[in-house]
């Protein structure tokens, strides 16, 4: 008798203690997203005067969409001032004409395709503080009038005449010049949303651009600085399990049972958690096959019932907030489980617990409903 109820007791021990906390990891997930950029900065346009001589101000505009961890595209708008200026002194015409340095205005537009250089070598890391890239593009370079530009053309054609004027300048014209470009970034995190920029590129377009006739392309060059500010999230976070470990029983043979029988072990619950986006209740595809797991289990075994619990995160929101998402979120389950798979409501309990109630140590994870089958 006595050895029979001890049998019973351990049985019941090792069914007990095999039920433990779900444990795992957590995975960042890439969302892609839009943002805005402006920067200042300074231009130097290669010429044949000093160097501090084409040094002139710019600025940039940018509108970009990332569509994945490593790609992206962006519309550029570069614009202010360029310089230019003459270096003659092996052409003694032009040397003793006295010309000089000078400046003009342009407004460039451009498509660039952007590469995340960072999240392609070491993969995604929010915590990471900073990101480098690189893109390509091209553009139309509109590029206006130069009046110290065309007061050394007509001193040319008044010392030397025309033929020598036309020989080493272009008209004194506004023109469009297509232009292509190539540059490096590097952004500085401040928060999830807001970045430093730090951003160099180099820029070709055609030999008229700065009013010279050299026989060969133009080119100017751009360092920029400046904030970036991204639009809505960046980054989702997944909760992946740790894969249960398997039970097994250790059968003991009991000589003897007569008065007390031993009940037959219980079926192991199941728990799925199912995750969510910041400020959403709609389940993913990602997510879903974790409800099919739930549905699986009670088609399995009849007598059994599912409790779903809805939470929010204690990060973000208000009590209000979150306690309508905690809500939503466990009715999205619900009717998953009643609308789509056909588990009649009596096998279903639910409840929400807003953010008042934190199950994992980790803010995102809370942005969750945890099913519970037995």
């Amino acid at each position: 008798m006595k050895k029979a109820i001890l049998s019973c007791l351990m049985l019941m021990g090792v069914l007990s203690a095999s039920a433990q906390e779900q444990k795992g990891t957590t995975e960042y997930v890439f969302e892609p997203h839009w943002y805005f950029q402006i920067q200042g900065g300074a231009q130097y346009t290669v010429g044949e005067t000093k160097f501090g001589d084409l040094i002139s101000p710019t600025v940039q505009g940018a509108i970009g969409y990332n569509f994945n961890k490593a790609l992206g595209a962006r519309l550029a708008l570069n614009a202010w001032q360029s310089r230019g200026g003459w270096d003659q002194s092996d052409n003694a015409a032009v040397a003793n004409a006295g010309l000089s340095k000078y400046k003009f205005t342009y407004f460039a537009p451009a498509l660039d395709l952007t590469f995340n250089l960072s999240n392609i070598i070491a993969g995604i890391n929010p915590n990471r503080k900073v990101d480098f890239g690189a893109f390509i593009g091209a553009g139309l370079n509109f590029r206006g009038k130069c009046d110290d530009a065309e007061t050394n053309r007509n001193i040319l054609a008044n010392k030397f005449g025309s033929r020598c004027a036309e020989d080493l300048t272009y008209e004194n014209k506004s023109a469009a010049l297509l232009f292509g470009s190539i540059g490096l970034t590097a952004d500085y995190r401040i928060t999830d949303q807001v970045s430093i920029g730090l951003e160099v590129n180099a820029n070709v377009l055609s030999d008229k651009y700065n009013f010279k006739k050299a026989g060969n392309a133009d080119m100017y060059f751009n360092a920029l600085l400046g904030l970036k500010y991204a639009f809505g999230p960046t980054y989702s976070t997944r909760f992946i399990p740790d894969p249960e470990p398997e039970i097994k029983y250790v059968e003991k043979i009991v000589e003897k049972v007569v008065e007390a029988p031993c009940p037959e072990p219980a079926v192991e619950p199941l728990r799925r958690d199912i995750f969510f986006l910041i400020n959403k209740y709609n389940i993913r595809e990602t997510e879903e096959q974790k409800v099919r797991d739930v549905v699986d289990y009670l088609r399995a075994n009849q007598g059994a019932k599912v409790q779903v619990t809805g939470y929010a995160d204690a990060g973000t929101g208000n009590d209000k907030i979150n306690d309508r998402l905690a809500a939503q979120r466990a009715d999205a389950v619900v009717k998953m489980l009643t609308d789509k798979y056909g588990i009649p409501a009596d096998r279903i309990s639910y409840d929400s617990k807003g953010a008042r109630v934190q199950p994992f140590a980790d803010n995102d994870s809370n942005r969750v409903t945890i099913c519970i089958a037995e």
